[in-house]
């Protein structure tokens, strides 16, 4: 948390006001997870020309190079229009980005996130960027590329989806949820699925990050709009966070176990661990 709907839902709230704006002074406050990389003067005078997602990550797109954001376990962006007067500073705001457009403000309790300059036009080369898989909302996603990466993976896959390298931006919310809507068990070995499992679990991946993103995406801690509401997505969870509650398709109460050491939510009843397949290709 957050993950790519949260990151996404922020990138949609701040297109318009950032896009085009001119960064008049960037300010840091206690250390972040990773340090900026440069001299924050050195981005005085530069004019955002796109704001984008990779995974998780927000860039802030230059003509000199990116400003990649992260939110990290607790982070939000907060949004002041210049015409509005600026509320004083939490404690808990670390950087703050201002434009001729208006302030930006990273509110960061855990200190999680980070705000990273990668100088020039490659950014997907940064270290952070390169090792992602595809992207769960672009044709690249589907149930063929998801076989793919998954092919020799003898791994459960619900820590496969959370690795960032089978796709980008899934966390955990959105695993147990996707796994539940696709009716597999998150215990089941990759190396079980077969091609129509794999398309119905891409399709129950893009669908579940769709509904989080329709719906502000999911706030249980931290996480809050450029405007500071609150996402609803977690009021239409299936399985997470619903431990001994019963399911909503079948009754059964919804199971909570440990893996990789995030907890994981699934009916035992709906969701079914995929049989080994037989010498033949058959099960």
């Amino acid at each position: 948390m957050p993950e790519l709907p949260e990151v996404e839902v922020t990138r949609l709230g701040l297109d318009a006001a950032l896009c085009g704006a001119h960064i008049t002074a960037l300010r840091l406050g206690k250390p972040l997870r990773w340090p900026l990389q440069a001299d924050p003067q050195t981005l005085h005078g530069l004019r955002i020309d796109a704001l984008q997602r990779r995974g998780k990550y927000l860039l802030m797109r230059t003509a000199q190079g990116t400003l990649i954001v992260h939110l990290g376990m607790s982070g939000s962006l907060r949004w002041t229009p210049a015409q509005q007067p600026l509320p004083p500073a939490s404690a808990h705001d670390h950087v703050e980005l201002q434009t001729d457009r208006g302030v930006l403000r990273l509110r960061d309790p855990r200190r999680f996130g980070a705000v990273i300059w990668h100088p020039g036009t490659e950014v997907h080369s940064h270290p952070l960027l390169r090792a992602l898989g595809p992207e769960p909302l672009s044709e690249r996603f589907d149930g063929a590329a998801l076989c793919q990466a998954l092919r020799g993976r003898s791994a459960a896959i619900k820590p496969l989806l959370l690795s960032q390298h089978i796709v980008a931006g899934v966390g955990n919310i959105y695993a147990c949820e996707a796994l539940f809507r696709a009716r597999i068990d998150p215990r089941t070995p990759a190396s079980r699925l077969r091609p129509a499992d794999c398309q119905r679990l891409a399709t129950a991946v893009r669908e579940t990050l769709q509904q989080a993103v329709a719906l502000g995406g999911s706030s249980l801690r931290d996480f809050a709009h450029t405007n500071g509401h609150l996402g609803d997505f977690q009021l239409q969870a299936q399985v997470y966070g619903r431990a001994g509650q019963p399911c909503h398709v079948c009754g059964t109460p919804v199971r909570s176990i440990v893996q990789a050491q995030r907890s994981t939510y699934f009916c035992p009843n709906c969701q079914k661990i995929l049989k080994s397949r037989s010498p033949g290709g058959k099960r």
